[in-house]
């Protein structure tokens, strides 16, 4: 079976400076470049892509508005707030001119 030279005494390029470094001391970076350990640099956090969230679109269990001792609530952007009792319409007058 073949096996690898152990490299002990192998030499390198560095892909980013060209220089000459033992082959045993030399990294591979994040982009797959070979360099020497003095030229090393770690892969920035802003390059990792964050993780998607879906967006919540429905409501679990949603139930439709209700009347309750003759209040009823409706939508508020703010919240629900009572709009006070259910009253009989009044009388409408229409003025002509």
């Amino acid at each position: 079976m073949a096996r690898f030279a152990s490299g002990k005494k192998a030499w390198g390029i560095s892909d980013r400076s060209g220089f000459r470094y033992r082959r045993s001391e030399m990294r591979r970076e994040w982009n797959g470049a070979v360099v020497g350990k003095d030229e090393y640099e770690l892969k920035h956090p802003q390059l990792t892509p964050t993780r998607k969230f879906a967006d919540p679109e429905a409501i679990k269990d949603p139930r439709p508005e209700t009347q309750v001792d003759n209040i009823y609530w409706n939508w508020n952007p703010v919240g629900k707030v009572n709009t006070g009792a259910t009253a009989a319409v009044g009388q409408v007058t229409v003025v002509t001119s």
